[in-house]
């Protein structure tokens, strides 16, 4: 008798060690994606040659951010992570919105990676005599993803390991390189300076460095597929934030070493995505030009398959208990992979991206904005939250925490987060490229997101008290 094509059953447990998370979490956040994409723009737009200092600072908030995370990770495993920490710190209600917001800002930024790998894709393919549109690539980008994500986690987690060595064999060959040539004005250290650093562009770089912290939460997110969850997921969370912290900060740092701190501005101002390639060609050669290329769309490929793991896992979670339409929380049989899930969230790509075509929307002046504003400022108020329901969590009980654990550590984070809320709506034009309604419209959306959730967790409340009550349940009540 052959086996269903479909299971109620599970995700696929003990399947995951340290390694392989970190690899999922540092394709999520794609380094070579947010060097190439982010540093010069937040050089020109934010606080210059401090970017640098920036990547510094966001890595340890997010370092002080993940000591409550992981403090309450010993006790939450549920693959909708964010979502089952806000529930059972801050109420099923607030978590239910929580999840709403995680799950339209991961959407998001995906498709806006759709755009960028769909123009870069576009654009490689042209110099080698294929002509095609942006979304005719990000349709063939997604039948890829569909299939890869589909497969076990593990085939994922290698596969995305592999793309992930690539891309930072890249940068590591570029920092060498300046390391071994220096730069016209020496190893300086102006970046880190305060004069350069603790200026009024401060907060504008912030709307781009927090974007490109993006993605190390998801630890969380595999604690049911994890081996010895307990000390895997912490330890992978850390080593995600520190890694991602030491590559940006250092990388950036020797991208203006190389062109000298009073010049790298006017560079930036004059080819803003052609700094990293033309240093890569004057110290290496060509070859390593080529390379960031090719491994540039790869990295976006890598992200984009990451957020379909992490929104399928968020859908099956939200599905497994009543949220979401049932048939999300079957798993094949196999593989063990919400795979249904993932069908429905690449039907929904396909179908924006052939609206993209029919529209003729640009990827680079519509669809990045328009999917990376939302997501940021998304993805910072669920950490807040986050952090605000760590607190919550452990004032009923302390359990096996201290002071700094329960409570100075989440509520210094909690503050930064919604600073930086505040900062990205402040900002808003910067994201969405100049002065629109989208400014307006995207915050008023965002909010609209999590009262939506919000009212379904209170409407369930007051009509399903069952399916209420088995809202965020962890993985052993499951």
């Amino acid at each position: 008798m052959t086996a269903p094509p479909s299971s109620p059953a599970g995700l696929r447990q003990n399947a995951l060690g340290l390694w392989t998370i970190v690899f999922f979490v540092i394709a999520t956040n794609g380094p070579l994606t947010a060097l190439v994409g982010v540093v010069s723009t937040a050089i020109l737009l934010g606080n210059g040659i401090g970017v640098p200092a920036a990547f510094l600072i966001a890595g340890a908030i997010y370092l002080v951010f993940s000591v409550g995370f992981v403090a309450m990770g010993r006790y939450i495993r549920n693959a909708g992570a964010f979502y089952a920490y806000v529930a059972n710190g801050l109420g099923r209600p607030l978590g239910t919105a929580a999840a709403f917001l995680a799950i339209v800002a991961y959407a998001g930024l995906q498709f806006a990676c759709y755009g960028l790998i769909g123009f870069f894709g576009a654009t490689a393919l042209a110099g080698w005599g294929l002509a095609l549109p942006w979304w005719a690539v990000g349709l063939a980008v997604a039948a890829l993803v569909q299939l890869c994500s589909s497969r076990n986690v593990v085939f994922n987690g290698r596969f995305l390991g592999l793309l992930m060595l690539a891309e930072l064999a890249v940068v590591v060959v570029f920092d060498v390189a300046v390391l071994a040539h220096g730069g016209p004005e020496g190893f300086s250290l102006a970046s880190f300076q305060p004069e350069h650093v603790l200026v009024p562009g401060l907060g504008a770089t912030f709307v781009f460095v927090a974007g490109s912290f993006m993605g190390f939460e998801t630890t969380a997110i595999y604690a049911e597929e994890a081996r010895e969850p307990e000390r895997t997921v912490p330890a992978a969370t850390y080593i995600a934030v520190v890694l991602i912290a030491v590559t940006l900060t250092l990388s950036s740092w020797l991208l203006i070493v190389s062109f000298g701190p009073s010049q790298v501005l006017a560079a930036a101002a004059k080819d803003p995505g052609g700094l990293w390639f033309d240093r890569a060609g004057l110290l290496v050669g060509p070859l390593l030009g080529d390379a960031i290329n090719v491994l540039l769309i790869t990295s976006l490929f890598a992200v984009i398959l990451s957020f379909q793991n992490t929104l399928s896992r968020y859908l099956f979670a939200l599905a497994r208990e009543g949220l979401m339409p049932v048939a999300f929380a079957r798993t094949h049989a196999r593989h063990r992979t919400p795979y249904l899930a993932g069908y429905a969230l690449t039907a929904l790509v396909v179908a924006l991206l052939l609206l993209c075509g029919l529209a003729g929307a640009d990827p680079m002046t519509l669809v990045l904005p328009l999917g990376s504003a939302p997501a940021a400022l998304g993805i910072l108020a669920v950490q807040a939250l986050t952090s605000l329901a760590v607190i919550g969590f452990f004032r009923r009980q302390p359990r096996h925490t201290n002071l700094w654990q329960r409570l100075i550590a989440p509520a210094l984070s909690g503050a930064a987060m919604l600073v930086g809320v505040a900062l990205i709506v402040r900002n808003m034009h910067l994201l969405t490229g100049g002065e629109s309604a989208f400014n307006t419209l995207i915050p008023l959306g965002m909010l609209g997101v999590g009262l939506a959730g919000l009212g379904l967790a209170l409407w369930l409340r007051s009509h399903r008290p069952e399916r209420y009550a088995r809202l965020a349940r962890l993985l052993e009540e499951v």
